[in-house]
């Protein structure tokens, strides 16, 4: 166990020691405000204060834990080595700034609390961020920053016995669209038809009438293929239904059809199932119970993972929202529009409400990448796309953390905007395991 002395133990202080200390290193640890208690300890300590008690191993404090609520904050980023840090103290001490602060302020994402420019989404963009501005959004900052530190330690303290946690990856795939034309409604079917024939899209035309006649299987339809893959990869896969009602945003086949329910079920069986509500319940918790229930009544057991559609949230409230449901984990943590570590992180961690000042029990699961972040806003082709595929997962592998990946069903269809990129999740997985 490290034993930790600083002036005063706040909720701030407590919950980024536990992150970092014990969730990322795997090393127990516990606090005291005594200097004799700290003076009597023989194990690994150090102080977290503003000045060193003697000589020991000392870090010092940066204001931010001790405080309360959100301040716009001056940051300036500097180098640790080749590492960008903020919240610098000593340029000669081993560590040269608070690690702690630094790391709690990328983890609550402290600056999505100030105000800030939402985009069309009503979402906050990946350009505002630090990491965007400072070029490490594709670093999982904090993790480095704590491997760094294990160094220290292990040189200040080296006849502690250390644990080294494992790399592990997790496929998540979110069903927007379970099914390109069958199990529509029949005004959406005609309609779409129509609207094809409008506007000359012949082959979608040709393509609706022999899905919906039966005599051509679903080109969304890669159920199938992505559990094949599970089992052979031996990947642990969750799927996020969307069964919020139709609007423009929510487009998938109707909750209450029965084949849309039996898919839903099947997948239960094979692999987790999660909530993936629909684009209007970021403020709206009616409509965020109302489709949990409905998931729940579907698949008969209570659902406790969520991902939001178009990763639209807003920070507190939508957690919070998620929260009262009793959902334990989130997997929205990321940005559309880049590839990279929303939170700086790819350890999971637990939510810090800055509005309460607590740490909750929702669990949040930072994503790397998603398919149509690649395709759609970075315009990369299939084979680039692997390219920083490989260039995150590395990232992730060389700090042991957890590499998770967004796709969609329709990404292994080979159809439409997706033509080309059939084998890319394949491909992924083959990296991703390696």
């Amino acid at each position: 166990m490290i034993l930790v002395y600083t002036h005063k133990l706040t909720p701030r202080v407590r919950y980024i020691f536990k992150h970092i200390i014990t969730r990322t290193l795997l090393i127990p640890v516990s606090f005291t405000t005594r200097i004799e208690e700290f003076v009597a300890h023989s194990g690994p300590k150090l102080t977290y204060t503003k000045a060193p008690l003697g000589n020991e191993f000392f870090i010092k404090s940066n204001d931010l834990l001790f405080e309360q609520g959100v301040n716009d904050l001056e940051i300036s980023v500097q180098k640790w080595d080749d590492v960008p840090c903020f919240f610098t103290t000593n340029k000669k001490a081993l560590i040269p700034f608070d690690i702690f602060a630094a790391s709690f302020y990328l983890i609550t994402r402290y600056e999505e609390y100030l105000p800030h420019v939402k985009d069309i989404h009503g979402r906050f963009t990946a350009e505002q961020s630090l990491a965007f501005k400072h070029q490490f959004l594709e670093k999982p900052i904090v993790d480095i920053w704590a491997y760094k530190f294990l160094n220290i330690l292990k040189e200040r303290f080296p006849d502690y016995t250390y644990t080294q946690r494992a790399y592990n990856y997790i496929s998540t795939i979110d069903i927007d669209n379970a099914f390109a034309y069958k199990h529509k409604s029949l005004i959406r079917t005609v309609g779409g038809f129509f609207n094809d024939l409008f506007k000359f899209k012949l082959l979608e035309v040709w393509n609706r009438f022999t899905v919906v006649w039966g005599l051509k299987k679903d080109p969304f339809d890669t159920f199938d293929k992505i559990l094949r893959l599970r089992k052979e990869y031996n990947v642990k896969t969750i799927f996020f239904f969307l069964i919020g009602d139709y609007s423009t945003f929510d487009t998938n086949v109707s909750a209450s059809k029965m084949k849309y329910k039996l898919l839903i079920k099947e997948m239960v069986d094979y692999a987790r199932v999660g909530l993936h509500p629909s684009y209007f319940t970021m403020q709206n918790a009616v409509l965020l119970k109302k489709e949990k229930e409905r998931l729940e009544a579907i698949t008969n057991m209570p659902v406790s993972r969520s991902r939001q559609h178009y990763l639209r949230f807003s920070l507190p409230e939508t957690y919070q929202n998620l929260i009262d449901l009793e959902i334990e984990e989130d997997y929205s943590m990321g940005y559309a529009s880049n590839v990279g570590f929303r939170a700086s992180t790819c350890t999971p961690f637990y939510f810090y409400d800055l509005d309460f000042e607590i740490q909750t029990p929702l669990k949040v699961f930072p994503f790397a990448l998603m398919d149509t972040t690649l395709n759609d806003y970075m315009k990369l082709t299939p084979k680039q796309s692997l390219g920083r595929i490989r260039d995150l997962k590395n990232e992730v592998k060389a700090v042991n953390g957890t590499f998770i990946t967004l796709f969609h069903n329709e990404n292994l269809s080979d159809y439409l905007r997706w033509k080309g990129w059939k084998r890319l999740y394949e491909s992924m997985l083959k990296i991703a395991t390696s």
